[in-house]
């Protein structure tokens, strides 16, 4: 027989802005390889956020939230966005959609984002640059950084 199965609740999401939002210390990343901050950042501005940042309400001495929210998941987007702000591209309150997590560890949540991607098959991403081309996209659009 069987387990019965606990049904899932999914985690809420917010559009919190990014003022209020600070790199957490239980973030896994450490070492940086992939596309830089630079061309996420420039991906960012010309596609928008493709993918919420993970945080975690900063709660004060009693417990209650403070307003505030740590990144376990999503460093490198908030980099970017960071970069965004810095060069006036963004103003410093933008919205920045968030999946808001209270349970289980945040390095935890940290791990799972980095060691749960799949990379794209090669074939799958040919397949993709040819529909953009077919689709009347310039080579300087369909350009991706090379770490892609």
């Amino acid at each position: 027989m069987r387990p019965t199965q606990q049904k899932i609740t999914l985690s809420a999401s917010r559009d919190i802005p990014f003022n209020k939002l600070m790199l957490s210390q239980s973030n896994v990343r450490h070492v940086k390889a992939g596309v830089s901050i630079e061309e996420l950042a420039e991906d960012i501005a010309r596609r928008t956020l493709l993918s919420s940042i993970t945080v975690r309400p900063v709660l004060d001495e009693n417990g209650a939230e403070t307003g505030m929210y740590t990144i376990p998941a999503g460093g490198r987007r908030f980099r970017a966005l960071e970069l965004l702000v810095k060069q006036k591209r963004m103003n410093k309150t933008a919205l920045v959609p968030c999946i808001v997590r209270t349970d289980g560890l945040a390095e935890e949540d940290s791990l799972a984002e980095n060691v749960q991607r799949a990379p794209l098959h090669p074939l799958d991403q040919f397949r993709a640059f040819q529909a953009m081309r077919e689709k009347g996209r310039t080579e300087e659009e369909r350009a991706m950084p090379k770490s892609w």
